[in-house]
């Protein structure tokens, strides 16, 4: 989901569009899902249950933004707000970390996700991609498809589609047994993913659609989804196509309505994505969207009988290394990382709790449905932790492992590394004053160390891609400098062509004073497994690991506030809580309850500027950026 900056324009004069002959009546009361076989489908111009007019109003929330021991509770709210649905993308890259091996447990369990919906009395729109967007990762492709630097991702090349389609036919085994032809709840399985922002080879887009009827999707109703003037390029002239828009733009449900009625009049009417707020980058500002118009165009929508998926109705949090970053194929130099929150402005807010839109919305639905919701479950408020300090540190300088060598720097999908930070050696022959560092790339954050000391920093964000090293005395006299530049990925981007090219670290080409630097030491910083790091009692600054412990009495959510930190990383109890930035415009990490116990907890972080003695405070209330 990401179309607003490049959605055309649509222009409508005229349309009427609250003329009698647009609109639909709304369907009567839908029956929740029963775990019998049922048919739904697309036919006579609107969704159908068993041959009856079916409406949908579902809610977007991803299973991997919310721990698992939350999920029931975030689907309580759902139906709290009287949604009879909920949407959710499922993410490759979490799944199948490496070619062939298949993670489902834990927080991927995306089938008991499904399974606790429909015990919520929720059904399922279930958007399997393979590429998802959704301000995730690589948009939720895995890094281990950018090996093969020739590889043409989202596109019909084999060295893509077949991997793409061996695994739609694995998660086919997890899934299509819950599809509403099955007993199921899911009523709805999208085909590929806003295709038409992207491309228009139609070829590719019938691949994507027989890979999922061979993985057994076929006792659910097939769709596509795009933006309204983007329909022509990503649908299926046989499967009912939903739009996407902005419901922050008055009187944007009418415009698009409209352009889908000129190009699929016969129906049926779904808004796939009701944008419902919008999320934030690092050094940007915090989304604030208008809920007033939000609701004027929801109001209008269900006015209509049509069917409708909010856009987030919870986002949640991008834990670990897993936001996206946007780019824009007329400006590919632009790099825009997103922070690790994906609250989203929306009505269930990052730790589950309603905000003043989800009552404006549940009052809206429940007028326009004639359906009296559910109560609002009660949500226990968060936790207090009072402050503390971490007293044992590790520089990353003395737990370094092993180095790979080659002649010239390797990217992180080189060598088999998908997230983290890279670290790049070279020692070189240097003469003259200030002389310059310039390379390809880097992907996406470096610090620039030259005989140990911090030398600069480049900024994808920025366009840095070279430096002037300042000089020590003898300006003028040839030495051999040391160089490390450690390079973080900062998430890969998820839209637009720019994925084709998202490998990670820095290019081939480095050069100090335009000369090539050759024989080139790397060493892989994933930080998957930090057990074997070296603490001590010693201050440390620069480049840290910092750890320690603080005290919870009972647990709950609470947010860490991270405003004395640099820019890294940080883990509590083994769980990845995500990124923190001092640019902002996010200064917590929200901190799940379930993943606290009473007693000591263990804290952990990674800093590229740590120094001793900063404090954490876990705060009541998240700073997301006012």
């Amino acid at each position: 989901m990401n179309l607003r900056s490049f959605l055309p324009l649509v222009v409508v004069v005229g349309c009427g569009l609250a003329s009698p002959s647009f609109a639909q009546p709304p369907a009567a009361a839908a029956p929740a899902p029963d775990g019998k076989p049922h048919t739904f489908r697309a036919e006579g111009g609107q969704f159908t249950l068993d041959g009856k007019p079916f409406r949908i109003v579902s809610g977007e929330m991803h299973y991997p933004r919310i721990p698992r021991e939350y999920w029931r509770a975030r689907l309580k709210m759902a139906r709290a707000m009287g949604l009879n649905a909920i949407t959710t993308y499922v993410f490759w890259n979490e799944h199948e970390p490496t070619p062939g091996t298949y993670d489902f447990s834990g927080n991927n369990d995306v089938a008991e996700f499904i399974r606790e919906a429909q015990q919520e009395g929720l059904y399922v729109i279930l958007r399997p991609g393979p590429y998802v967007c959704a301000e995730w990762e690589f948009g939720g492709y895995p890094a281990w498809l950018l090996q093969d630097p020739n590889t043409v991702v989202r596109s019909s090349d084999p060295r893509f589609l077949v991997p793409a389609t061996r695994w739609i036919k694995r998660l086919g085994q997890e899934l299509a047994p819950l599809q509403i032809g099955n007993g199921g709840p899911i009523l709805l399985v999208q085909v590929e993913n806003e295709y038409g922002s992207f491309g228009n080879d139609h070829a590719y887009m019938e691949a994507n659609r027989q890979a999922l009827v061979d993985a057994g999707f076929t006792k659910a109703q097939l769709y596509t989804a795009d933006g309204p003037g983007l329909i022509a390029n990503g649908s299926l002239p046989d499967l009912p196509v939903g739009i996407n828009f902005d419901g922050s733009q008055p009187g944007e449900a009418e415009r698009s309505f409209a352009t889908l009625k000129r190009i699929r009049p016969d129906g049926p009417f779904f808004n796939s994505e009701f944008w419902a707020g919008w999320f934030d980058h690092w050094g940007g500002r915090h989304a604030h969207t208008s809920t007033e118009t939000q609701a004027a165009n929801l109001d209008w929508m269900l006015k209509q009988g049509y069917s409708v998926s909010i856009y987030m109705f919870h986002g949640g949090t991008s834990f670990g290394w897993m936001n996206g970053a946007n780019s824009s194929d007329a400006r590919p130099t632009t790099y825009e990382p997103d922070v690790t929150s994906y609250d989203y402005d929306s009505a269930l807010d990052e730790s589950g709790r309603p905000t003043p839109k989800f009552f404006v919305f549940r009052d809206l639905i429940a007028k326009d449905t004639g359906i009296t919701p559910p109560p609002v479950p009660d949500v226990a408020p968060p936790i207090h932790v009072a402050p503390f300090r971490l007293t044992e540190s590790a520089s990353l300088w003395d737990n370094l492992p092993k180095p790979i060598e080659n002649s010239s720097p390797l990217t992180m999908e080189d060598l088999g590394q998908s997230y983290g930070y890279i670290l790049y050696r070279n020692q070189t022959l240097v003469g003259g004053a200030s002389p310059t560092l310039a390379m390809d790339g880097p992907r996406d954050y470096a610090r620039v160390y030259v005989d140990h000391a911090l030398a600069g920093t480049l900024d994808r964000r920025l366009g840095q891609s070279s430096l002037t090293i300042p000089t020590p005395k003898a300006p003028h006299t040839a030495a051999v400098m040391h160089f490390d530049i450690l390079v973080e990925n900062s998430g890969r981007i998820n839209y637009g062509k720019q994925i084709r090219g998202e490998r990670k670290g820095i290019g081939q080409f480095v050069s100090i004073n335009g000369e090539p630097m050759p024989g080139w030491r790397m060493i892989p910083l994933p930080m998957n497994n930090l057990a074997g790091l070296h603490f001590t009692k010693a201050a440390c600054s620069g480049p840290c690991f910092y750890r320690g412990t603080f005290q919870v009495d009972q647990p709950g959510d609470t947010f860490l506030d991270t405003s004395q930190l640099f820019k890294g990383q940080l883990w509590v109890n083994g769980h990845a809580l995500g990124r923190f930035w001092n640019i902002g415009p996010q200064h917590t990490l929200y901190l799940p309850g379930p993943w606290l116990k009473a007693g000591a907890n263990d804290i952990l972080l990674f800093d590229l500027d740590a120094a001793p003695g900063r404090t954490l405070e876990g705060l009541t209330k998240p700073n997301l950026g006012q």
